[in-house]
């Protein structure tokens, strides 16, 4: 109580500190604190005076609630003993009714949990089943049913036990029917659609001309992004549209595997990529050569119908390789055959070049795509033994890039080189012919020259 006082003094000192005026006025006396202090020392012992009146007046209520609570302690401690008792009564009741169910069943317990593992093993295959995209609902009750036999040891309803059989026997019946039925399918720019679908068995899923793949994790049918050749998809789409009758179809028989690594499998350009630069460089070669083989084919083609036509007018020599070799022998009538002969083999080696205009570039190309190719083969196995250093040998996805690279060359860098080969064989064979024909006619003419002059000096 002295404390309070101290303290309501102080405050009350403070306070009248605090918001004294500076005329002397409205200043409090020390007289007027002091009665302050006495009058609020009086109200705190009233207060307390109330205060223990007041707890005096509950003591006897108290006492009466503390006999109450006792006493409930006392019968809930009671109901506890009897409830222990009876659970205990309960559990020798239990493990007898357990035991005389356990003599009961015999077999018949080994039967039930043949029936558990049976329909777990239903449930998985169901699951991944193209048949599922059709009924999805016995998945669900699969599911419960195994749960229940397994958390609870309840024993399964003859209702039950018939529902089983039912799903096994349609699973197999399905598997042996091609059916069309409505469902969402993903295409392959991800948006799903209501579109009508057949399923052949067990096996392929296809809509119009695609084929499907069932993802088990979003149950969803979802199209290839890679479409099988194309005599595949025709027959896809004359299934889908077929009503009745036989149609040939391409079936998977790994239920969709095959047709899943097509998504894997690299196309022509991507196969052609994967050479990079090297490959690039023999596939222009190539293009290069073969633009010159056939611009060189089709000149002796004409050169040679040229020759040919020249060939049955000797008289009159035209603008041909054959024309301007008869054209020398014509412009030199009084030379002698060692003379004309020397001159028509100058003729025909100014005619010789013309014809095998271009014929060494083909041949290098054909010597040069496989060496380029062999080049590619070794950066790749470079590549791939850098790897090998880097990563070890265990992943081979790590060693892919580079084995593509060596492969993909060296199949380009033959398959430009062996054309080549022909090409330049062709065209040579083809301008070797024209050459040997001026050496013919050449020949011809000499022999005319030489037996003009015999009979001019007889």
């Amino acid at each position: 109580m002295k404390n309070r006082v101290i303290t309501f003094a102080f405050s009350a000192i403070l306070g009248l500190a605090l918001s004294a005026p500076a005329t002397a006025a409205e200043s409090v006396s020390l007289d007027e604190l002091l009665q302050q202090v006495k009058r609020g020392r009086v109200a705190d012992a009233e207060e307390n005076r109330t205060r223990l009146q007041e707890f005096q007046r509950n003591r006897a209520n108290q006492q009466q609630a503390l006999a109450d609570l006792k006493a409930e302690r006392a019968r809930e401690e009671q109901r506890s003993a009897t409830l222990e008792a009876r659970f205990a009564t309960n559990d020798e009741e239990i493990i007898e009714l357990e035991r005389a169910l356990q003599e009961r069943l015999g077999d018949l317990k080994e039967l039930f949990g043949v029936l558990q593992q049976a329909a777990g093993d239903a449930r998985g295959n169901f699951d991944s089943s193209l048949t599922q995209v059709q009924y999805p609902e016995r998945s669900e009750w699969l599911t419960e049913f195994a749960q229940k036999m397994g958390s609870t040891n309840r024993l399964p309803t003859l209702q039950e036990i018939e529902r089983l059989w039912f799903e096994l026997q349609r699973e197999m019946t399905e598997s042996s029917k091609v059916s069309r039925f409505t469902t969402t399918v993903v295409s392959a720019e991800g948006e799903e659609q209501q579109r009508e679908v057949v399923r052949v068995g067990l096996f392929n899923v296809v809509s119009d001309d695609k084929y499907l793949e069932y993802v088990q994790e979003t149950g969803r049918l979802v199209e290839l992004a890679r479409q099988p050749q194309s005599r595949f998809t025709n027959r896809a789409e004359e299934l889908f549209e077929a009503d009745s009758g036989m149609t040939a179809f391409g079936v998977d028989p790994t239920r969709g595997q095959l047709l899943g690594l097509l998504v894997q499998a690299p196309s022509l350009i991507e196969r052609i990529k994967q050479g990079q630069i090297v490959g690039y460089t023999i596939i222009t070669l190539g293009v290069i050569g073969l633009a010159i083989a056939l611009w060189r084919l089709l000149i002796l083609t004409g050169v040679g119908a040229k020759i040919r036509s020249q060939s049955r007018n000797l008289e009159k020599p035209g603008n041909n390789p054959l024309g301007r070799v008869i054209k020398i022998a014509h412009d030199h009538p009084n030379v002698d055959v060692e003379g004309l002969e020397l001159k028509l083999g100058e003729a025909i080696l100014k005619e010789t070049p013309k014809l095998n205009a271009m014929l060494p570039f083909l041949k290098i190309i054909a010597v040069v795509a496989p060496l380029l190719g062999l080049l590619g083969t070794v950066t790749g196995m470079i590549i791939t033994f850098q790897a090998i250093t880097l990563y070890g040998a265990g992943d081979p996805k790590l060693m892919a890039g580079g084995i593509s690279t060596a492969l993909i060359t060296t199949v380009l860098g033959l398959c430009v080189a062996i054309p080549m080969v022909f090409l330049h064989t062709l065209v040579a064979s083809r301008a070797r012919r024209l050459t040997q024909i001026l050496q013919e006619e050449a020949a011809g003419m000499l022999s005319e020259r030489a037996e003009q002059q015999q009979t001019a000096g007889v």
